[in-house]
């Protein structure tokens, strides 16, 4: 007698797009196995033994955050003892040190909402940052923050976006989609953007030509028909633009949270599995990124196994998972990160932040 699993499978071998239905059936099924092995193809697929990386470094402006979410440890009120704000000198010296590696391609720039600085104040750190090392990368802000640009200064959200571009942004990194729901996001985050605005930033990036990134923050409130409903409202939006590069699992981590007291970390069966099932949900999305800041490395290189073929960079100094207690490194080496690919037997493959091919190694 045929599973529902079998059915996915079908599906799968024969190229089919998988439902909301099957989405379900595959969270509820308890063969991890059999699912990491139909990721693992569709990975086969689309992409070979190549596993993505690239050399960046993050850049967070500040921690100072009108939003407040309840899942996050980053964000500080303005005169907490922990709270920072750069300037643009910091910001300069911070990017400039940076840049003294001379692999450095990208800087990777986020930051809390904060209550006091002009939308013209992240406008000018691009146009520095454009004028004083551009051979970098500038991918920069979430559509949370654009979002919030969007309030800040009273311009529609294509005029911040056709402004930040001119200023020298490239692309937008993923963040800030959390779960596309209006009921988790109510109770966690009500402060920012609603899903459809999130969506719709995006939207708007991608008919103007930015590529972007989607993410997923799982693994607090959210239900698992939730997880799939996200997974949808981004391959819907990825037919109608085909503006993203590439999607990010990440596993919600309680420490120094709101959450903390009534929550754990995700597990390892639950982060492998809401990865396979991302591969096979996402049939439109080339990539599929295992983020080793989240999960840490041992866990990224076998989630390379789950339908991941790109495994992020080498970092340097990431903040905002760390707050929440994030066990990983802060910053890898070009060679940690080649062995690590090495070891699984895939081809390492440094990339551009556009997914173009820099070297095979």
């Amino acid at each position: 007698m045929k599973t529902p699993l079998d059915t996915i499978e079908a599906k799968v071998r024969a190229g089919e797009r998988l439902s909301k239905e099957d989405g379900l059936a595959l969270f509820a099924s308890p063969d991890i196995a059999r699912i990491g092995y139909l990721a693992d193809l569709v990975r086969q697929r689309i992409s070979g033994d190549y596993v993505y990386f690239n050399v960046n470094r993050h850049v967070n402006l500040t921690n100072i955050c009108v939003s407040r979410c309840r899942f996050c440890a980053f964000g500080r009120d303005e005169g907490d003892k922990k709270a920072y704000a750069m300037n643009q000198e910091e910001v300069l010296r911070l990017a400039k040190l940076a840049a003294q590696d001379p692999d450095l391609r990208e800087l990777h720039i986020v930051s809390g909402l904060h209550p006091d600085w002009p939308f013209e104040y992240y406008l000018d750190v691009l146009r520095m940052l454009k004028r004083e090392l551009p051979q970098l990368h500038r991918k920069a802000f979430t559509a949370v923050e654009i979002h919030y640009f969007s309030k800040l200064s009273g311009l529609s959200v294509a005029e911040v976006l056709k402004a930040l571009q001119e200023a020298g942004l490239q692309s937008i990194p993923g963040g800030g989609a959390e779960i596309l729901s209006d009921r988790v996001r109510q109770e966690l985050c009500p402060n920012k953007a609603t899903a459809s605005e999130w969506l719709e930033v995006q939207r708007t990036a991608h008919k103007m030509g930015i590529r972007s990134n989607a993410s997923m923050l799982y693994g607090h409130i959210e239900t698992l028909e939730e997880r799939v409903d996200h997974l949808l409202s981004l391959r819907a939006l990825q037919d109608e633009t085909g503006g993203f590069q590439t999607f990010i699992c990440f596993p919600f981590h309680p420490g120094n949270t709101e959450l903390e007291a009534t929550h754990q970390r995700t597990s390892l069966w639950d982060e492998l599995k809401t990865m396979a099932i991302s591969r096979l949900m996402l049939d439109n999305f080339s990539n599929i990124k295992a983020y080793w800041v989240m999960l840490t490395l041992p866990i990224a290189q076998l989630a390379l196994g789950f339908g991941a073929n790109d495994i992020d960079g080498t970092v340097s100094e990431e903040k905002i998972m760390h707050a929440a207690g994030a066990k990983s490194d802060t910053f890898l080496t070009q060679e940690t990160i080649i062995e690590t690919i090495r070891q699984i037997g895939r081809i390492p493959v440094e990339r551009d932040s556009m997914y173009q091919i820099i070297r095979t190694l």
